[in-house]
């Protein structure tokens, strides 16, 4: 049976007054099946396209960040559960690494939906 669950594309942004970005991980949040997961995919040279000079160590750290909060393993959001997590990590930031627009649609299974978000929205298109 499928059920309704939320998205949310990670984008890096080197320089966040030139508002470019590259896509490069998925949140995803299901409700009904108590399931909150992140992938990510760094195109270290994507990035680099946008500003040779990104700090790419400290990009990758706050990309890593949002697995554990999802894991609820590490980040200031660990103790929260799943819905308030994932608010937390899809919440609007100015920062270098941030949440694009929350998305919806239906799975029944969030785990193998993740996985497709990635390939669909993150991974190289295929050329």
């Amino acid at each position: 049976m499928k059920v309704p669950f939320e998205y949310a594309v990670l984008r890096v942004v080197p320089r966040v007054e030139r508002g470019e970005s590259v896509n490069a991980g998925v949140v995803v949040y299901c409700r009904d099946r108590g399931y909150l997961g992140a992938r990510v995919a760094l195109d270290v040279d994507r990035v680099r396209a946008l500003d040779p000079g990104v700090d790419v160590a400290a990009v990758g750290a706050v990309l890593h960040a949002a697995t554990l909060t999802c894991d609820g393993t590490g980040g200031p959001a660990t103790g929260d559960d799943i819905g308030r997590r994932f608010r937390w990590l899809t919440a609007p930031r100015s920062t270098v690494v941030q949440p694009g627009p929350v998305h919806t649609g239906l799975t029944d299974d969030p785990a193998a939906e993740l996985d497709r978000l990635l390939q669909v929205l993150v991974a190289p298109v295929a050329g």
